[in-house]
């Protein structure tokens, strides 16, 4: 059993007891979320797909980690003008741990 959801505009696709990191979510470690936007459901060979998304479907995920990933440096140069910039850049994602689908 596997599903295909979309959350912070990214489509993952997902099975029981798997780890995902997805864009920067307002919840706490620890806390149980639902991802409600579920575009596709396969189960047992038996496929749903959704219009865009299938009807009273949800999946809900326990948040696991909050954290940052590294850094990412950003440089612009222009030759022979004296112009050199140095941008450092960090984005935030949210660990779930999928708890059921369905």
């Amino acid at each position: 059993m596997y599903a295909i959801i979309e959350t912070g505009g990214f489509q993952y696709k997902i099975a029981p007891d798997e780890e995902i990191e997805v864009p920067i979510m307002k919840a706490d470690v620890g806390e149980k979320v639902t991802l409600d936007r579920v575009l596709m459901i396969e189960n047992d060979g038996a496929r749903q797909f959704g219009r865009p998304t299938v009807e009273g479907m949800a999946v809900k995920a326990e948040v696991v980690a909050q954290g940052r990933y590294p850094k990412i440096l950003v440089q612009k140069f222009k030759r022979r003008k004296n112009y050199r910039r140095l941008l450092g850049h960090r984005t935030s994602y949210t660990r779930l741990r999928i708890l059921s689908i369905g």
